[in-house]
């Protein structure tokens, strides 16, 4: 399971850095997203719409998959041994020192 959330993520992870180098910033950037780079499919305020919907869209399922990730592998990577380390018993610090053994008697 973790892994595919993994695989899922690089993808959405990818799709998202790719949306946003696509689109047209104020100082130019790539400027992909004009009507004149997409041909005369879209005006170019409708691939402005579509790029910025499909950017929230990206983030929020980048954002829910991060969450699910972190989710699953809590406490995976501690050696505890349980999930949850405020669930594991307080440890005590003090020692006991047994008590000393009589030495045999005879010899």
């Amino acid at each position: 399971m973790t892994t595919f959330l993994l695989v899922l993520n690089l993808f959405v992870t990818v799709a998202l850095i790719a949306t946003v180098l696509i689109q047209r910033s104020e100082g130019g950037g790539l400027g992909i997203g004009s009507s004149q780079g997409m041909g005369s499919f879209m005006t170019g305020r409708g691939t402005a719409t579509l790029l910025t919907r499909a950017t929230s869209i990206l983030a929020a399922i980048f954002m829910v998959l991060c969450l699910m990730l972190a989710v699953l592998n809590r406490g995976a990577s501690s050696g505890v041994g349980g999930k949850d380390i405020l669930a594991q018993p307080a440890t005590s610090t003090t020692t006991t020192t047994p008590a000393p053994t009589p030495a045999p008697a005879g010899k």
